[in-house]
């Protein structure tokens, strides 16, 4: 084993891209809310550009804390095979102060009325008699109101947390020499455990609070659980793209192709997941065909079928048919492209689920106002991943399943 390669640079060259990224970003935001407008229509407030920066918030956001999920999992489920990719998985958690700082400010610019994108922070929308009162939100204010902004701070300082608390578990444990009762590693386990509680609640109800809501007459019980596989399969992704890029240039290569084709089998999994949820929400919703639910579908078939349809298909089809075959999962370029079209198909899925409760029937399709922000958000993820990555070994030193995971065969 190269003892030089345990210890990550930052390349000059993957920094500059990040810098790339968040110019081009930057230069596109500055630009759509200075062109963000709709004629003869007052109450359109720069909600396409508003909404574009929720979406690029919430989702490198999401993808973190899905991160941190799959790593308090491997260690509640005392899982051997992951270990030798544990620094990764750490590293894109690491995202996650900066996802839930974006989204707080965000927060706190709806209360004070800079954006519209939540319906239920306007001005007299409860309060009858008021041009803007909407019985139905009224009935709703006992949750949201004083309650939402409790939920949401509890949510952030409970995920907060639990993932630098495993985070620094695992530096900690790499300063002993040996950890002969695998002290911090007991530790971790135990912090996964309760992890897995509190999100299993949280992951749920965050997705009401956050997403839900903006369409604030319609609620769906699976909602949750399709958020979650959707920020799941992209932490997976981003995951697995990572673990490809270091190898590629000569990084980790104690992980074995195993460990590689189980990521590979993860995201094949969890794409199905994903699709199950997707269409079962659908077909529930149109089966049943109650008024204050299929709204939420009629208007994205009347105006945003071709975006419903693509997502869809992109992350159904793609993951189906290309990572199907176990050596299709140990293939790098399969793996990079795939995981891309996966990964920026996740994140059309939730413009989709973003821009019909706050654009509405003003939405003109795909443009490089939803690209350009996307830019930004992955340049500051690219560069905050990498550098975390900068940080530790590559390879933690005292865990009880190292050597497993560095003889891992399937």
């Amino acid at each position: 084993m190269n003892t030089e390669k345990l210890n990550f640079i930052f390349p000059s060259k993957a920094k500059l891209t990040a810098f790339i990224f968040m110019a081009v970003g930057l230069i596109s935001i500055i630009a759509m809310f200075l062109t963000d407008h709709v004629e003869g229509d007052a109450n359109y407030h720069l909600n396409r550009a508003w909404s574009n920066v929720f979406a690029g918030s919430f989702f490198f956001m999401a993808l973190s804390l899905a991160a941190a999920f799959f790593l308090g999992l491997q260690y509640a489920a005392e899982s051997g095979w992951s270990t030798t990719i544990k620094r990764i998985i750490e590293a894109v958690t690491m995202y996650l102060p900066w996802g839930l700082s974006f989204m707080m400010l965000l927060f706190i610019l709806g209360q004070m009325h800079v954006h519209h994108i939540y319906h239920w922070m306007a001005d007299g929308i409860a309060t009858p008699g008021n041009v803007h009162y909407d019985k139905i939100i009224a009935d709703k204010m006992g949750y949201f109101g004083a309650s939402w902004w409790i939920r949401t701070i509890l949510y952030m300082v409970g995920w907060y947390w639990f993932t630098m608390k495993l985070r620094k578990n695992s530096l900690d444990a790499d300063k002993l020499d040996i950890d002969i009762n695998n002290s911090y590693h007991w530790k971790n386990i135990k912090l996964g455990a309760w992890f897995m509680v509190l999100f299993a609640v949280t992951s749920s109800t965050a997705s009401w609070d956050w997403l839900m809501s903006i369409d604030t007459h319609w609620f769906s019980t699976l909602f949750g659980w399709y958020i979650f596989s959707g920020m799941w399969i992209s932490a997976l992704v981003a995951i697995t793209i990572l673990l490809v890029w270091l190898k590629k240039i000569g990084y980790m290569e104690f992980v074995t192709e195993s460990t590689v084709h189980d990521m590979g089998k993860w995201m094949f999994a969890i794409s199905f997941l994903w699709t199950y949820l997707y269409f079962s929400q659908f077909m529930l919703i149109w089966y049943a065909d109650i008024p204050e639910e299929v709204v939420y579908f009629q208007t994205r078939w009347e105006s945003y079928k071709a975006l419903m349809w693509t997502v869809f298909f992109v992350n159904f089809a793609f993951p189906m048919v290309m990572l199907m075959s176990r050596d299709c999962k140990r293939n790098f370029f399969f793996l990079m492209f795939v995981g891309t079209i996966i990964f920026i198909g996740h994140y059309l899925d939730l413009i989709m689920i973003v821009m019909p409760g706050t654009v509405g029937n003003h939405w003109t399709g795909l443009s490089w106002m939803e690209f350009g922000t996307f830019f930004f958000f992955l340049g500051i993820f690219i560069y905050v991943v990498l550098n975390a990555l900068s940080k530790a070994p590559l390879l933690v030193k005292n865990h009880p399943f190292l050597q497993e995971s560095l003889h891992h065969s399937t």
